[in-house]
């Protein structure tokens, strides 16, 4: 027996004893009182969502694959082969559709990162404020430029960078806050723009995750100082590695092409320290042949996200991410919810999971450690480098201060994690799958007991 929409959040009226089908709720059907439908998968019932595939990720059609035919022939497979390439060309056309003067194409989100920290000038003896709640490349980025990443801890349900622990972190050596837009969801930017300001710090938007999405009118990663963009395979806009930088200032983009370029410019001269972090042809052929009809799967991904929420919201005890005021569209490159196991009798969230993945949803923890717990930070505590430029006493308090309390919680209890690139693209039958397996797992909690 094939499950059946669930679009209230409760059941409502009786059924006697032993009943087995289904209770009619205004002229909609949910799982029966008993029976196989009503029983768990994880325990012996019927699933859910079974042998149904998700749409499939990355997105690959014809346009893709004629651009990338059309590079291998040309001969042409380095950027700088020709100003009119691949890469240029997507510089252009993905700096139009982020309504910005330009855009400079690089090999990944973290080298986007780590370009436009050296092009604003920072680097040791600098300490540059971020999420512990995020890829290792935003910190990376900051330690490839021996700068200091002082870690902020995050709010509980946003899970993005709380910018009242941020401004409690600022010293006088602080040059730069890099507010993380995790699942592709605006940080809280207002507050963001209010500290940078007051305290004379860069604000370097981490937008890896977060294409298109918009904040107040302007699209992320075009609000802050510059922005930085992932094209790793998972993400919404993708070509296996890549990443884009993009700024409203002109001669900050000219510094960042420099530094990308092994320290070299436009015009051929050799002018500062730099990496060699150039994308290839190939990378800007299949972005170029995604842009066409990205837009059209943004709008897809924000509509279903929209439809979940309007849903999840009423399943007691499963809390969809926390959006800011002024949020206009996600990019929801990942779904994200937080657990309350209290209300499902105190079952921790490793049992919650395996639940609703036997129901055919599968959902993860996604980061399990924050990164203020992993090795790096007793790595640069011991580097003479670390300890020359910034002194015994500083690492001593930055170790001590270190702790983030909230991003601990949402890593070890809180966070379920719907990996949204694909799936997302589905239909509202998809949709109405999680949100079925959810209700059926609130409705009975009881049996999680024996999970």
């Amino acid at each position: 027996m094939k499950p059946k929409n669930v679009t209230r959040r409760s059941f409502v009226g009786t059924v006697s004893a032993g009943a087995v089908g289904t209770i009619t709720l205004g002229g909609m059907q949910a799982f029966g009182a008993s029976g196989t439908s009503n029983k768990l998968a994880i325990l012996g019932g019927e699933a859910v969502r079974a042998n149904k595939p998700w749409p499939g990720w990355p997105y690959v059609d014809k346009k893709v694959l004629e651009e990338i035919e059309k590079t291998t022939q040309s001969g042409i497979w380095c950027r700088i082969q020709s100003a009119t390439g691949t890469v240029a060309t997507f510089e252009k056309e993905y700096a139009k559709m982020m309504g910005v003067p330009r855009c400079i194409a690089v090999g990944s989100g973290t080298q986007a990162l780590h370009t436009s920290v050296e092009a604003l000038g920072l680097g040791p003896g600098d300490e540059v404020i971020t999420s512990p709640y995020t890829d290792p490349g935003t910190i990376s980025a900051i330690l490839s430029a021996r700068a200091l990443p002082v870690l902020g801890d995050i709010d509980r349900y946003s899970f993005q960078l709380d910018p009242d622990d941020v401004e409690r972190r600022i010293t006088k050596n602080t040059k730069a806050i890099i507010p993380v837009h995790m699942m592709g969801q605006p940080a809280d930017l207002d507050r963001f723009l209010q500290i940078a300001k007051k305290h004379n710090l860069f604000l370097i938007e981490d937008a890896c995750q977060a294409h298109f999405a918009k904040f107040r009118g302007k699209m992320l990663g075009s609000i802050g100082d510059v922005g930085c963009f992932s094209h790793q395979t998972s993400k919404v806009v993708s070509c296996g590695e890549g990443g884009s930088i993009i700024s409203n200032n002109e001669e900050l983009l000219e510094q960042c092409y420099t530094v990308q370029n092994h320290g070299t410019s436009k015009q051929g001269r050799t002018e500062t320290i730099g990496p060699k972090y150039r994308m290839n042809e190939f990378e800007g052929a299949i972005l170029l042949g995604q842009l066409p009809t990205a837009l059209e799967r943004h709008v897809l991904r924000n509509k279903n996200a929209n439809y979940l929420s309007s849903k999840i919201k009423d399943i007691p005890g499963v809390t969809p991410q926390k959006l800011y005021d002024g949020t206009e569209e996600g990019s929801f490159y990942l779904y994200t919810m937080n657990y309350n196991k209290e209300v499902y009798n105190g079952i921790p969230r490793e049992k919650y999971l395996k639940a609703l993945s036997a129901e055919g949803i599968n959902v993860s923890p996604y980061i399990t450690n924050g990164l203020h717990k992993e090795p790096w930070v007793e790595n640069i505590m011991n580097r003479k480098e670390y300890k020359y430029m910034y002194g015994a006493d500083r690492l001593k308090q930055y170790k001590e201060e270190m702790a983030c309390p909230v991003c601990d919680l949402i890593c070890d209890e809180e966070m379920l994690m719907l990996w949204a690139s694909g799936p997302l693209l589905g239909t509202q039958q998809d949709m109405d799958d999680i949100i079925n397996a959810m209700t059926k797992l609130y409705e009975n909690r009881d049996q999680l007991k024996s999970v």
